[in-house]
């Protein structure tokens, strides 16, 4: 099916520079991480992508491993790169990662420069472009130099197969570490992403924010909404065909009742701001100034749409930010705590 962009999608949409580099990014990126898989219907993925484009985001954020099956969320958004979003790619930014199991035996995880060239390779086939935007490396690896990931990252900007370079998970210290690193061989690292949301602040008690900071490196959180705990659905009871109730990765143990309180005073907090819970969570995680975009995920085009209704109110008065601070509390929810060494 033809698709035509809306002409008007640059209009509202708000983009931050990202870090002390020249790229823009909008201020919310849409994530595949999950509902891009065979196990999602192709013409919702297609609905998905085209709704966030018309919205501004210009950004979006895949993985080598993102399916079920690995492979497939890349395969699946190669396919609407060349049939809807055909005469695009320049307005674009598109990301992918390789740190995770992808393929058996020795070579097919971590950060060896045999499984990051190899695995860019494998994404670049699979998604039909010759290049990606951003790479990252997925998580820290305690068993391989940090140099050799950094120099693998640093080889593919040199052969024009990523245009900028990024880190996902690391901890404060070692993203200084790979800084240093990759400043010294002049390789365009510009961005971190790690989870950050209001039950999830690691990145505040760890420093990364402020480390950011000091080094000029911009950021893109992911789970904003804590995998859908922060938003709506899971205020009454779990619903079927949730990411909980497919024991994917929120597991059902984090809806506690401890947890459960919390969310249900900041939903409170959020409807007195005229915003979703949602809405709020993303507002949240922008108020920091390290916060270049929030990348959120999608089951549905509608909330898409939800997620970027948070920009029209981006501002907490000291008041609120004191009482979300009451009942935003580390929710022991953070299932990528070990690449950060923090577990």
């Amino acid at each position: 099916m033809q698709y035509t962009a809306n002409p008007d999608r640059y209009q509202d949409m708000i983009y931050n520079r990202c870090g002390q580099s020249g790229l823009l990014l909008p201020a919310i990126s849409l994530g595949m991480w999950h509902n891009f898989g065979d196990d999602t219907a192709h013409q919702t993925k297609v609905d998905i992508c085209t709704t966030a484009f018309d919205l501004g985001i210009t950004h979006f954020d895949l993985a080598n491993n993102y399916g079920p099956p690995a492979g497939s969320a890349e395969k699946a958004f190669g396919q609407i790169l060349k049939e809807q979003f055909y005469g695009l790619r320049d307005e674009m930014i598109i990301s992918s990662k390789a740190g995770y199991h992808m393929w058996d035996g020795p070579y097919g995880e971590w950060g060896s420069r045999k499984y990051v060239i190899s695995s860019c390779e494998q994404s670049l086939k699979r998604l039909g472009i010759d290049y990606v935007d951003i790479f990252y490396s997925h998580r820290f690896d305690p068993n391989t130099p940090l140099e050799e990931t950094m120099l693998a990252l640093d080889q593919l900007v040199r052969s024009g197969k990523a245009l900028y370079v990024g880190i996902s998970s690391y901890n404060s210290q070692r993203t200084k570490e790979a800084h240093a690193i990759l400043k010294s061989l002049g390789t365009p690292f510009i961005i971190h992403q790690p989870s950050y949301s209001m039950l999830n602040r690691w990145v505040e008690t760890d420093g990364l924010l402020d480390t950011l900071d000091e080094i000029g490196i911009g950021s893109i959180v992911f789970s904003p909404l804590a995998q859908g705990m922060l938003t709506d659905k899971y205020l009454q009871h779990i619903p079927e065909n949730s990411r909980a109730a497919q024991s994917k990765s929120l597991q059902t143990k984090f809806l506690n009742e401890e947890n459960q309180k919390n969310i249900q005073a900041l939903h409170a907090i959020a409807q007195r701001r005229g915003q979703s819970l949602a809405q709020m969570a993303i507002a949240w995680v922008l108020r920091k100034k390290q916060v270049t975009s929030a990348l959120i995920g999608a089951s549905r085009p509608q909330q898409v749409i939800d997620c970027v209704g948070a920009l029209k109110n981006l501002t907490f008065s000291p008041e609120e930010v004191h009482e979300i601070d009451l009942y935003a509390k580390d929710g022991h929810i953070n299932i990528w705590a070990k690449s950060a060494e923090i577990d």
